[in-house]
């Protein structure tokens, strides 16, 4: 079965639901076959889903969010650079 000692559902399980998920079984539907609840099944769509980029690469949401966040991350970074830069360049003077 797909659950373990830990009362936990195994990733292929949540992957497999998703994926009936979105060849059309409903999540209530999906619930009642396999016995998890709405929430759990929510959140496995919404972890599991997948959107695909425009050079074909295949994403899950928890890789875009991983990816926003080390976007955010960077984004902070060269902030802090660009600041250190203006305080350590030495100004021209004229005259």
């Amino acid at each position: 079965m797909a659950v373990n000692n830990k009362n936990k559902y195994d990733e292929d399980f949540k992957k497999s639901l998703v994926s009936l998920y979105h060849n059309g079984k409903s999540q209530a539907q999906l619930c009642r076959e396999y016995g998890v609840s709405e929430s759990a099944l929510s959140k496995w769509v919404k972890l599991y889903s997948t959107v695909q980029t425009d050079t074909g690469e295949v994403l899950t949401a928890k890789q875009v969010k991983e990816l926003q966040k080390r976007n955010a991350q960077l984004e902070e970074e060269n902030l802090i650079l660009k600041k250190a830069i203006a305080i350590f360049t030495p100004h021209s003077s004229n005259g």
